[in-house]
């Protein structure tokens, strides 16, 4: 991101320079004029915060498939017995 794309934002933060379009711009002063929203910042937030929670949702379904593709070829025989004595000799020690 080039310097010239940034801007001073109140509290001393530097964020990005955000352009809308037409109808974006009227969804969002409809949204502060309703009083969900008090500016911008707040709005780019709450979308952002929903962008996150999508991406964690999509980590989790995404962990959740290699599990039940794990469990799935488990249940097939295709594991090996876990060895603790192995794994860690050190904790046998008496």
């Amino acid at each position: 991101m080039l310097e010239s794309d940034m801007i001073e934002h109140t509290g001393g933060a530097i964020m990005p320079n955000v352009h809308l379009t037409e109808p974006m711009r009227d969804y969002v002063d409809g949204l502060i004029r309703s009083g969900a929203y008090a500016n911008l910042s707040e709005v780019v937030r709450a979308g952002i915060r929903l962008l996150m929670e999508k991406d964690g949702a999509r980590q989790f379904y995404a962990l959740k498939a290699e599990l039940e593709t794990a469990a799935a070829a488990a249940e097939g025989g295709a594991f090996i017995e876990f060895d603790p004595r192995g794994f860690e000799p050190d904790a046998f020690k008496s």
